[in-house]
């Protein structure tokens, strides 16, 4: 573990270990495996865990005889909505919708394809390696931007919703 990681886990208490390890659960894991990870009982990982579930930050469920635990996707992407609706205005997340569309159109264009999937396939016929390059980077993108558009297009859908449900920004 680098020194300054090491440094930062010392300063910090178990509660504060524990939650944000717990908000990186991409995978569901166990209280156990937590408590490895941040040095603490299993029985203390399993109590900020749960407060985590009460949160609605971390979803549970149970396994055989073992209680797993994973972030709440559906909690995240709302926090997310969130986030770009206060972050954004309106005009900027339909620039930024049109962006990442146009983005797509222009990759099917180019390289003749209508998925990642058919971008990273057609690396094969490409002899040049930073063209290969190119174009892992451009299906990653093009994999990123994928996931971010519906989240962009909830944030425009709930535009007006939130803005008149929110009494700090009325």
């Amino acid at each position: 573990m680098p020194a300054n990681e090491e440094e930062n886990r010392d300063n910090r208490t178990r509660g504060e270990r524990v939650r944000s390890a717990g908000r990186t659960l991409h995978h569901l894991r166990s209280a156990s495996w937590v408590a490895d990870e941040t040095g603490v009982s299993t029985k203390t990982a399993q109590k900020y865990l749960d407060q985590l579930v009460e949160d609605n930050v971390l979803r549970k469920t149970d396994q055989g005889d073992q209680t797993l635990y994973c972030i709440d996707q559906l909690m995240a992407k709302y926090r997310e909505v969130a986030e770009l609706q206060r972050a954004h205005s309106r005009e900027e997340l339909t620039d930024a919708l049109e962006t990442m569309r146009n983005k797509i159109t222009d990759w099917k264009q180019t390289y003749g394809v209508e998925t990642p999937g058919e971008l990273r396939a057609s690396i094969a016929d490409v002899e040049n390696a930073a063209e290969s390059e190119t174009r892992r980077d451009i299906a990653k993108e093009w994999e990123h931007l994928t996931n971010r558009i519906p989240v962009v297009r909830a944030a425009l859908n709930e535009y007006d919703w939130a803005d008149d449900s929110d009494p700090i920004s009325a």
